[in-house]
């Protein structure tokens, strides 16, 4: 199984095509992609048709489902922010390091094209689904 970031859902929808985007394009097909509770609100906020945000939200509803910060998460979440600040890295979003402590957490790859990721592989273990050099 794979969780997929915003960036490459957007990319995807919008008919990007990028190696993240061809990526979850194949991972659909072999039905190994999973859903975040704060990944689908970020994707569905930013949907203006509410034609394509019934449609949109019907496909990613049938994925499975994740709460990415419950019970525990937010302890991880905050020693993740803190260890990385340490080594004078700031992360600018805190969907960013909710997402990231939840795949490191329960050791589950993330497709995304956000560099705020990156130090999250580099230092703390996080699985990137997509080698880009």
């Amino acid at each position: 199984m794979t969780l997929i970031d915003t960036s490459v859902w957007i990319d995807y929808f919008n008919g990007i095509q990028n190696p993240q985007s061809d990526q979850l394009d194949a991972l659909l097909y072999d039905d190994v992609v999973v859903m975040g509770d704060l990944i689908l609100l970020e994707v569905l906020q930013g949907i203006r048709s509410d034609r394509a945000y019934r449609t949109t939200r019907e496909h990613l509803q049938a994925l499975d489902q994740y709460e990415l910060l419950g019970a525990g998460q937010v302890d991880v979440c905050a020693g993740h922010y803190r260890a990385l600040r340490k080594r004078g890295i700031t992360i600018r979003k805190m969907a960013d390091v909710i997402i990231a402590s939840f795949c490191i957490t329960h050791n589950i790859p993330l497709l995304f094209r956000d560099r705020d990721f990156q130090p999250f592989v580099d230092h703390l273990g996080l699985k990137a689904a997509l080698k880009v050099p």
